[in-house]
């Protein structure tokens, strides 16, 4: 008698996605054909579990188990290897992900409706950090990453040499098959062939049938002048092998733009603090700022009053989508007080203290005015 789906899994009945996620994870890592090399055993129990969750994840299937049981899904015949004797199946790119950790996040949804003619390789997505340096310029970054390519010993066939796919006995290579319940009729996944209306009795040894394996690859990637967080770049077809000579999927870079330590982004504008002196801000002068595009020179007008903001046209970034066309660089000033005063510094502003007048100060004035009328209409 077929062992319970449930029990497989090691979970409850009423167990969530995640519980279903996260249970055949830990059992698909410990049963894994690749660390238990020679273990029938751990293999036999690694494609129950990949079976279970194959029917559990699937809500349909999992809602027809949970009424008829093993009969509901027409299990029990077809002899011989499926087209996956390794037991990827659909959880081919959660393995893949935890072997190779979470550089690919998502986005493996290429692979549309089983069936028994090519499908379509999954996207893969690589998070990249970039500098603001990077944004301003652009440049060519060469990155190392996981892969599922083509097997080259069986040439994505999945079967040993000599030998080939064939038509699956149980769903006649209809890759379903159909039960009826009373007045009703029932078409499901064919669970002896997977869906593809194809078994592989003989499987290639190098990618147990699959068709496809692991590998790396070094790919160089043109990251364009103005680019965000959030920006994606597509590589077509550098994604996973497709099955039974499928087409491959694309790979998405995600841009993510690290925080400079002197300027904020805003867009295609910077903004940049520059403190100033107390006498600087007073009596003005001209500075040298530092931008992305070299040195610039900042005029201070006399006067200027902290949180003042002066823009410095065209010295931002570039825009992603207009050639030839820069944001601003706005500058904020920030007026220091003097500390640490020795005694002659101390006289001199005392002095300066004593022969300034009130217009020298408009805003402290106004303030000041205001407070009076305020503390003599709460008097009266």
């Amino acid at each position: 008698m077929p062992k319970d789906y449930y029990e497989i899994l090691g979970v409850s009945r009423s167990a969530s996605e995640d519980e279903l996620k996260k249970a055949y994870r830990k059992l698909a890592m410990q049963l894994h054909p690749d660390r238990n090399p020679g273990n029938k055993d751990a293999e036999a129990q690694f494609k129950e579990v990949n079976s279970a969750y194959e029917v559990l994840k699937d809500p349909k299937k999992r809602s027809v188990y949970d009424q008829f049981g093993h009969a509901g899904l027409g299990q029990g015949g077809g002899g011989g290897f499926s087209g996956d004797p390794s037991g990827f199946g659909g959880g081919f790119g959660d393995i893949f992900e935890e072997f190779f950790g979470d550089i690919f996040g998502g986005g493996r949804g290429g692979r549309g409706e089983r069936g028994g003619g090519p499908q379509r390789g999954e996207d893969f997505r690589y998070d990249m950090t970039v500098t603001l340096e990077t944004v301003m310029n652009g440049s060519e970054e060469k990155i190392r990453i996981p892969s599922i390519v083509e097997c080259d010993v069986c040439k994505g066939s999945g079967s040993k040499a000599g030998s080939g796919p064939e038509t699956c006995p149980t769903c006649q290579g209809m890759g379903q098959v159909r039960t009826q319940q009373g007045f009703f009729s029932i078409a499901r996944t064919c669970a002896a062939c997977g869906g593809r209306g194809k078994i592989i009795r003989n499987p290639c040894p190098a990618c147990r049938g699959q068709g496809r394996k692991r590998s790396e690859k070094t790919l160089t990637v043109k990251i364009p002048p103005g680019v965000d967080t959030g920006t994606r770049i597509r590589l077509s077809g550098e994604g996973g092998a497709g099955l039974a000579h499928g087409s491959p999927g694309d790979l998405y870079i995600l841009i993510d733009v690290a925080r400079h330590p002197m300027f904020e982004r805003y867009g295609a504008d910077l903004l940049c603090q520059v403190p100033i002196t107390f006498t600087q801000a007073a009596l003005g002068g001209k500075l040298e700022i530092p931008s992305l595009s070299g040195k610039v020179r900042l005029s201070v007008p006399a006067g200027t009053q902290t949180g003042t903001r002066i823009p410095l046209r065209g010295k931002g970034l570039p825009h992603l989508n207009r050639p030839g066309v820069f944001g601003d660089l706005v500058v904020e000033v920030r007026v220091e007080t003097p500390v640490k005063l020795n005694k002659r510094q101390r006289e001199l502003f005392e002095e300066l203290a004593n022969c300034c007048e009130a217009d020298s100060h408009p805003d402290s004035k106004s303030f000041f005015d205001k407070v009076k009328d305020f503390l003599d209409k709460m008097a009266g």
